[in-house]
């Protein structure tokens, strides 16, 4: 199974790591690898974590690493990664654009 990431989610991850380096780069570029890792690891197992609630419709399911939450889709043999959010974030309205 493919793992795509996309553009939103791309963004995601430049803004995650950009936060953390402004007080430690060297933890914000290994932080990043983590979580690309989460994300490639979802094609091991690729309906593994639950879909959101109110999100089942769009076929979005949620797996948490750290704070942080990534947000993918299954769509035949690819798996999109729609974003990565730290979960404090009001994920709602975004998840709507995406």
């Amino acid at each position: 199974m493919i793992v795509e990431f996309s553009a939103e989610a791309e963004s995601d991850l430049e803004q995650i790591a950009d936060h953390i380096a402004q007080d430690n780069p060297r933890r914000a570029l290994s932080f990043v690898q983590e979580l690309r890792g989460r994300c490639e690891a979802l094609a091991a197992t690729p309906k593994g974590f639950p879909l959101v609630p109110r999100y089942e419709h769009h076929g979005i399911r949620r797996r948490v690493h750290g704070g942080h939450l990534i947000f993918y889709r299954v769509e035949g043999e690819q798996i999109v990664i729609v974003h990565v959010l730290h979960g404090a974030m009001d994920y709602a309205a975004i998840l709507v654009e995406g």
